[in-house]
């Protein structure tokens, strides 16, 4: 299957699953190909055919995002070296949760999140520890009885208890004792980090010397601004002084390639409920599908951050409601 086939049928599976889709980041070089929404669920989704082309950078400036914009990165991918993706398992690259279309369907469309991740030395499940220390206790089993009928040690079953994960393996031989499901879901789109060690919290890149000079007036404006380097647009920036949604942000020239990521962002906006802001040398309108465009030259006027989310505001709407 082509990737772009494989882009296609996982857009078309998340909007039979009740999301809400961007369109595709048609662009070099990309960090995720689409956005998606379904209620307060968002997700950054990476889709590749061979999940070995993830790399820590892809994955770093992935997780970066997700903490700007409180979204899920994941990779959707078909196999990884000569294997395919093993169904219902969650596997992890750079802290990035992994998976396959046959498991993202069962957990967007049917409902059913996946019970194994893959970890060094196999795959895994998370055990319901109070689940279990209610089963031994309500047989009159002591740790040492259940110990000896796992053959593990007496702290191990202690541990399972007190929330330790264990192989499946241990997870088979549990339910084949007690006749009870004792294993707990998969958390993909929140509580990951429970279930494996993930890299410390990457740091925003350095601006590219092109931007320096937009980032600091933007700064001074009272933005945070975070650098991206594999985005369709070139920072994202929030408001020192206020919750308001972030603002995806781009510069260069206006080109025909400028209008094309104006418009991805635009769509990406829409998915991820912000604004964005494209500053231009010189504009011949006002805004492109809804992102705003800004004069380089303008921006030195704005003393606060809420003047310039003021002016993208205004430029926006007008194409928004056309």
């Amino acid at each position: 299957m082509s990737r772009s086939a494989l882009v296609g049928n996982v857009t078309a599976m998340l909007e039979d699953a009740g999301f809400t889709v961007s369109d595709r980041c048609a662009i070099r070089p990309k960090s995720f190909d689409i956005a998606a929404r379904r209620g307060d669920d968002l997700v950054l989704v990476k889709i590749l055919g061979n999940v070995d082309g993830f790399n820590q950078a892809t994955g770093h400036e992935m997780r970066r995002l997700g903490d700007y914009l409180e979204a899920t990165p994941l990779v959707i991918g078909l196999r990884s070296r000569d294997e395919d993706l093993k169904p219902d398992v969650v596997y992890f690259r750079h802290g990035v949760p992994v998976f396959s279309p046959d498991t993202a369907y069962n957990l967007f469309i049917e409902g059913v999140p996946p019970l194994i991740y893959a970890a060094p030395g196999g795959l895994y499940v998370n055990i319901d520890g109070d689940l279990l220390a209610d089963e031994r206790e309500s047989r009159e089993w002591s740790l040492g009885r259940l110990a000896n009928e796992l053959g593990v040690s007496r702290r191990t079953v202690s541990k399972y208890e007190d929330g330790m994960n264990a192989s499946i393996e241990v997870a088979m031989a549990l339910e084949d004792l007690f006749d009870a499901p004792l294993t707990s879901p998969v958390e993909v789109l929140e509580g990951t980090d429970e279930v494996h060690e993930a890299d410390e919290p990457p740091e925003d890149p350095q601006a590219d010397p092109d931007d320096e000079e937009v980032v600091a007036v933007l700064t001074e404006a009272g933005y945070r601004v975070h650098p991206t380097l594999r985005s369709p647009f070139k920072a994202v920036s929030q408001d020192e002084d206020d919750d308001d949604e972030p603002v995806l942000t781009g510069h260069s020239e206006f080109t025909k390639a400028a209008e094309k990521r104006a418009r991805i962002m635009s769509s990406i906006g829409a998915v991820t409920h912000t604004q964005s802001v494209y500053v231009v040398e010189r504009a011949r309108q006002d805004a492109v599908d809804g992102t705003a465009l800004v004069e380089r030259g303008e921006l030195s006027g704005f003393e606060e951050a809420s003047e310039l989310r003021k002016l993208i505001r205004e430029r926006a709407e007008p194409e928004e409601a056309a």
